[in-house]
């Protein structure tokens, strides 16, 4: 998997004590750990760090946060927010 299919993506966590709460990927650092922000409590400055397998992953890539992200975009996190907001209510499976 290349680093830069996940970035942009919104994933569930399925472990841990925010299971069930929606994240977008920021990074990637290997290919088990991502870096994870809700624009809310884990910003891009400070995000989450979690393990691949205790995540689920869905087919929402947004284009325009992924290019934010990868350009350092000053309101990248109000973007996340607003993101997760409308479209993160429901949990895929």
């Amino acid at each position: 998997m290349q680093k830069d299919t996940l970035i942009g993506g919104m994933v569930f966590s399925k472990a841990g004590r925010d299971e069930d709460k929606a994240y977008i990927v920021v990074d990637q650092l290997d290919e088990n750990y991502v870096l994870l922000a809700n624009g809310d409590t884990k910003t891009l400055k400070m995000p989450k760090k979690k393990k691949l397998k205790h995540l689920v992953l869905t087919n929402k890539v947004d284009e325009q946060i992924k290019n934010c992200i990868l350009s350092n975009d000053s309101t990248v996190d109000l973007k996340v927010k607003r993101y997760l907001k409308l479209n993160g209510t429901v949990k895929e499976v």
